[in-house]
């Protein structure tokens, strides 16, 4: 059974759409990274699938059962935006609250396992007012936990957590979705602590999702690769083609060419040897942050590093008279 399937969600606020047909599903013990800039509709899109927010459009269902309008779900646990803490109680008795509520038939040893979790357990009976940011997560964390949830919905839960405590979340949702096969939907800037995290992407821009790839697909996109520039980019294709047989070769839309296997030394004598003019030869490379930042928009950063042999290359090629480097 899914544990989660949206299609084709909306949400518009004064006509104008902030979330615009989403469709995406998560099976027990997915652990899916939701990433886009602020504004982008992630936090709507999740208080949509928590039923804080009815959609304009489409329908959530929660392991099958499909929700109507503002209607949430037992197997469900939320942190979104702010914890839901009362600031007069306790950590403990704001957790203990919860528990109540959802009937758990041993509510003491449910809300001590799950302080215990998030690393609570000793400011437990401390006023919540009193709590950091990190505490506030925490608690906000321990509250989304109790009633041993199939789905877990999160926005931004690394927020104001020191090292030691992203490590100890990052770990236990990890955990979570491997032992109890928990499905877990994470909204977050920390794409660093995602990409440890995580086993698919969704990528939403301006509402809509405009990319979802898995951790692997994401790996290969950001490998480094060797850029072949070229007047003559058919023809310096055909030549590596059949210099190289065993490498990949993609032609970029602006007619450079990506070559991943052959080290810049033999493409560049193969090409020389060929007679084909090269004004550029060089290692592209770059890292997740550059990758989801030009998918949501922006532009990213791309580091070039000279190969062994590419200028040389390049130089010979310009003394034949072609292409000045």
């Amino acid at each position: 059974m899914e544990a989660l399937r949206c299609e084709h969600v909306s949400r518009a606020f004064r006509g104008r759409r902030v979330v615009d047909d989403v469709s995406l599903v998560l099976k027990p013990g997915d652990i899916y990274g939701l990433v886009g800039r602020n504004g982008a509709g992630k936090s709507t899109l999740l208080k949509m699938l928590a039923g804080y927010l009815a959609p304009t459009d489409g329908t959530v269902a929660i392991c099958g059962e499909v929700l109507g309008p503002c209607q949430t779900s037992a197997h469900l646990g939320c942190l979104i935006e702010h914890p839901a803490a009362n600031p007069v109680l306790s950590g403990f008795q704001n957790v203990m609250v919860r528990a109540l509520a959802q009937g758990l038939p041993n509510p003491k040893t449910e809300v001590a396992e799950v302080m215990e979790a998030v690393g609570l357990e000793a400011a437990a009976g401390n006023v919540a007012k009193g709590y950091s940011l990190g505490m506030r997560q925490r608690l906000g964390l321990a509250l989304a936990l109790i009633g041993r949830p199939d789905v877990l919905l999160l926005d931004e839960p690394f927020n104001g957590l020191d090292p030691e405590g992203v490590r100890q979340v990052r770990c236990l949702l990890a955990d979570l979705a491997s032992q109890r096969g928990c499905a877990v939907l994470v909204s977050s800037h920390v794409l660093d602590q995602l990409e440890r995290l995580v086993g698919r992407y969704g990528v939403l821009r301006e509402g809509r999702l405009v990319a979802q790839m898995t951790a692997q697909e994401v790996e290969d996109a950001c490998a480094d690769y060797l850029c072949v520039e070229t007047p003559e980019a058919p023809r310096a294709l055909a030549v590596l083609e059949g210099a190289f047989p065993g490498a990949a070769f993609t032609v970029m839309p602006d007619d450079a060419i990506r070559v991943v296997g052959p080290e810049a030394e033999a493409v560049g004598r193969a090409l020389l040897e060929a007679e084909v003019p090269v004004s550029g030869l060089y290692v592209r490379a770059r890292d997740i942050e550059d990758y989801f930042v030009e998918l949501m928009g922006g532009t990213g950063a791309v580091r070039t590093e000279p190969e062994k042999g590419a200028s040389e290359a390049a130089a010979t090629t310009d003394e034949k008279g072609n292409v000045e480097s």
